[in-house]
């Protein structure tokens, strides 16, 4: 297992195995908690980083960097360790920098309005994969002052299903709210899912204190699975549901992601129909302008349209809000940048 990824039991098996003593795995997992490779832990003895340096890393590398123009969003290609890609935004806010995560090499969903998911899903990240694009960035932008971070928030809404990938996902959320872990608050991080229930009715158990963003897109079935495959499997009624547990065992409520497509869900009886869907759970929805992607044929609204759609949503009692749009100018959305790069790669190998 690559050196990234082990947690502290893991890490005690491999410490004691090399003869070290106990406090040594407090030593080490601090500096891993850091992005630190073996090289640079300097508080090691020479032959324990050597020893160390033998054991494959894993994390990232910053394969690809662009800069938005409008808004300074920064949009992140990262390189695995078997050279599979993928991508990351970082977004600034007055409140801190959020930090968008892929979950998934891809993504197996096949929802319609995601280039992610038009190469099909290749594996998913491991929970060092998952750590080292907070890391990389963190190395890249380091934060002004000391004892502080650039990324103090975290949204696990890039490329891949974060439900799909659970066991990873939840054992990389408990890394990064521990104590001797990132530190980062439980309501600073947000997981989206387009609604697999039985992974929702363990979520509330396995990590309560994060925010659930659920893909719903759709008032009702035939919309939702023409738009999402996975309503085929799970009905927006029953993903309706399973939010609601969510909620009210929780507490927490609920964002619902809803992106506003041309001609498909947008009109105000739309808006009025999910509203009769939401009515009684502690819920918000997140109206987002469609990120057209060519190959689907879909287009977004006007930001008019987008305006009506959400103050008729507020005169129904319906808390919602228009996504602000970041990084449009550097290919902003999930699996735009990864599926451009890879068919580059593809061109200039087939050219050789």
């Amino acid at each position: 297992m690559p050196l990234a990824d082990l947690n502290k039991t893991e890490l005690e098996a491999l410490l004691s195995g090399l003869g070290e003593p106990k406090y040594r795995v407090r030593q080490v997992y601090e500096w891993l908690n850091k992005g630190a490779r073996p090289e640079e832990m300097s508080s090691l003895p020479a032959k324990l980083r050597e020893e160390l340096a033998r054991i494959p890393y894993g994390g990232v590398e910053i394969e690809r960097k662009f800069v938005s123009g409008q808004d300074g969003t920064v949009k992140y290609l990262f390189r695995l360790a078997d050279e599979n890609l993928v991508e990351g935004v970082l977004m600034r806010y007055h409140y801190g920098n959020t930090l968008c995560l892929s979950t998934q090499v891809g993504c197996a969903m096949g929802c319609k309005f995601c280039a992610s998911t038009l190469e099909g899903c290749v594996r998913n990240l491991s929970v060092g994969e998952l750590l080292g694009q907070i890391h990389a960035v963190e190395r890249d932008e380091p934060a002004k002052e000391p004892g502080h971070r650039t990324v103090t928030n975290l949204v696990l809404m890039g490329s891949g299903e974060p439900l799909d990938n659970y066991d990873n996902v939840v054992a990389f959320l408990n890394r990064v709210t521990a104590q001797d872990g990132l530190r980062i608050s439980p309501r600073n991080i947000s997981v989206s899912t387009c609604g697999i229930v039985p992974k929702i009715d363990a979520f509330f158990k396995d990590a309560p204190h994060v925010t659930l963003s659920i893909s719903l897109h759709a008032h009702d079935d035939e919309t939702r699975t023409s738009l999402m495959p996975i309503n085929k499997v799970y009905p927006i009624g029953e993903v309706i549901a399973a939010a609601k547990r969510y909620a009210d065992q929780t507490g927490r409520r609920v964002v619902f992601e809803y992106a506003l497509i041309g001609g498909v869900n947008s009109s105000l009886s739309d808006a009025d129909s999910l509203s009769a869907r939401l009515r009684g759970i502690l819920c918000h929805v997140n109206l987002i302008p469609l990120n057209p992607v060519p190959e689907r044929g879909l287009s977004g609204v006007s930001r008019t349209e987008a305006e009506r759609f959400c103050q008729r949503l507020a005169e129904r009692n319906i808390s919602a809000t228009i996504r602000r749009e970041m990084g449009t100018d550097i290919e902003g959305a999930c699996g735009q940048l990864r599926r451009r790069i890879l068919h580059e790669i593809r061109s200039e190998n087939g050219n050789r």
